[in-house]
């Protein structure tokens, strides 16, 4: 069984993301960046398979600039067992049908450079700087896989069949689909693991593929801020908060006469 996890080097936090003013994207060559925390999930369900499914591999793929590469290892050193990276300035500005394009011609690339047909794509269920959730199915769409968004639960897989339980709104879903099929996990799935220090130092070695969009044979016409029929009309950071009246008080009932107090002054109450 060969899976591939889907993964995104995303900012470390809020304040480390810096956005180019004339294209409303990312800048993400000078942010502290670490990988998506809902790939963390798929990288996890993807060992977890490996675990207990025999003679499976996880290949562990991404796009992103030169140092999205340290996203990948750290997957590597998870558990998974080869990274391969989407590098080049041409994917660069890509929304979602952009991606997901790029990704699914990847994983056609890892198919043929490994030997072994992709069985199951895990992606996360959504990133943290986009929040919009539409790669996964979008890589479903491309491939004209069945795909299952929200996914708390594999409850079996083997190398033909999959069927996992879905989060909806009013309760669970079970459902059953053939493979080659694509999941879309969310946090309730599993606890991730810590990297071990022999995972570490298969990390550390591992040989990382890396491949631009004429490697992967791209339409050039579907990736990039070219190809993406979508476009951030405009893009900020909020301005911080300013002003404010802090409380003072001993104890938390002086604190609350003073705060009753000050509303008063203020006519709230």
């Amino acid at each position: 069984m060969h899976i591939v996890v889907c993964i995104k080097q995303t900012p470390a936090t809020a304040n480390a993301a810096q956005i180019d003013p004339k294209t409303g994207t990312l800048k993400r060559e000078s942010m502290a960046a670490a990988i998506n925390p809902f790939d963390e999930y798929a990288v996890e369900e993807a060992v977890r398979i490996k675990e207990r499914v025999p003679d499976t591999t996880v290949s562990v793929l991404t796009m992103g600039p030169p140092q999205a590469e340290e996203a990948l290892r750290d997957a590597i050193a998870r558990g998974c067992d080869q990274g391969f990276h989407l590098c080049d300035r041409a994917f660069a500005g890509a929304d979602t049908y952009a991606t997901s394009y790029a990704l699914e011609m990847g994983i056609r690339k890892i198919s043929k450079e490994t030997g072994k047909p992709v069985d199951l794509i895990i992606c996360g269920k959504q990133t943290n700087d986009g929040d919009t959730g539409h790669v996964g199915p979008g890589i479903g769409a491309w491939l004209d896989w069945p795909n299952v968004a929200y996914v708390k639960k594999v409850d079996e897989v083997d190398g033909k069949r999959i069927r996992v339980s879905r989060m909806m709104e009013d309760g669970t879903d079970v459902i059953e689909m053939p493979l080659p099929a694509v999941i879309a996990v969310v946090k309730e799935i599993n606890e991730p693991r810590v990297a071990s220090l022999k995972g570490k130092m298969n990390a550390k070695k591992a040989e990382v593929k890396r491949w631009t969009a004429q490697d992967i044979e791209a339409d050039k016409t579907k990736i990039g801020l070219s190809g993406s029929p979508t476009i951030v009309a405009s893009s900020f950071n909020p301005p911080a908060r300013t002003g404010g009246v802090r409380i003072e008080g001993k104890t938390a009932e002086e604190k609350a006469r003073n705060l009753v107090a000050k509303l008063r002054e203020m006519k709230v109450i």
